[in-house]
């Protein structure tokens, strides 16, 4: 069972107020296996069930969810529509596009654009290969930052005090036996990301899966989100990691705004 670059991290946990808890539940109500029982939204948001009922009757009165047979709950459509809304009004997202399509066909991978959220990645849209081997990646899935390509081509891009906040305020949590958990270690490889343009996840965040990504930079030179391609590693070995690499790295080039952002039909051969 996450919206636009922000600088969110774990040290702003306080009490939750209303608006909280109704973020928490729309939150609840957008992951996968849905229509989701009352029981599961509390779960997942970690409120009494009296409170997310009383929530959810709210929010369907409003459009925001979907009250449906069985007492199972989905997103409404005016939560799908803010949604589309606000994915069709990204300026990002439409140079983007394009450029995703282009690197899915020149590499055979699935090839995706993200945005940062405090210490996560938020995957906002693909181009997936007709014929491929199923890879665990959606739109609105959110990875943590040091442990995919996307985050960490982002994080290479931050001013350190940032990075700081990213790496240091809370243990990083492994997600597959390869998760590089310790800071300095994700520190060198940051330094590694900053010299050849391009970041690698090595099985980091999902096994037997590597993915490539590069960040995506403002006019103001930091990260507005990351453009990357993900593939299982005896598609995306160590000669295609070679290969792609500067093809992602250009593939970000193409629609930085800081570099003028213009999405042409080509990438770099």
């Amino acid at each position: 069972m996450t919206k636009a670059v922000n600088t969110r991290t774990g040290l702003e946990i306080g009490a939750k107020g209303p608006v909280d808890k109704a973020l928490e539940l729309l939150d609840a109500l957008v992951q996968p296996d849905g229509p989701h029982r009352l029981a599961d939204l509390a779960a997942h948001t970690g409120l009494p069930k009296p409170t997310v009922h009383r929530l959810l009757g709210t929010l369907a009165a409003n459009g925001f969810a979907t009250a449906l047979a069985g007492g199972r709950y989905r997103a409404g459509p005016r939560l799908l529509g803010l949604a589309a809304t606000a994915l069709a009004d990204s300026p990002e997202l439409r140079l983007a596009r394009p450029v995703l399509a282009d690197l899915r066909l020149r590499t055979g991978q699935l090839a995706h654009y993200s945005v940062r959220d405090g210490d996560t990645a938020v995957h906002l849209a693909q181009s997936e290969p007709a014929d491929t081997y199923r890879i665990p990646l959606r739109a609105g899935g959110v990875v943590p930052l040091h442990s995919s390509a996307v985050g960490l081509a982002m994080l290479s891009a931050l001013p350190p005090e940032e990075v700081t906040a990213a790496l240091d305020s809370t243990p990083l949590p492994a997600v597959t036996p390869h998760t590089i958990t310790d800071p300095e270690a994700v520190r060198a490889a940051l330094d590694d990301v900053r010299i050849q343009g391009f970041a690698v996840d090595d099985e980091y965040t999902e096994p037997d899966v590597r993915a490539v990504a590069a960040p995506v930079l403002g006019a103001d030179g930091l990260p507005v989100g990351a453009i990357g391609i993900i593939g299982p590693t005896f598609t995306l070995d160590d000669a295609g990691v070679a290969l792609y690499g500067p093809m992602v790295r250009a593939a970000a080039g193409l629609i930085s705004p800081s570099n003028g952002g213009s999405s042409p039909i080509g990438l770099v051969q």
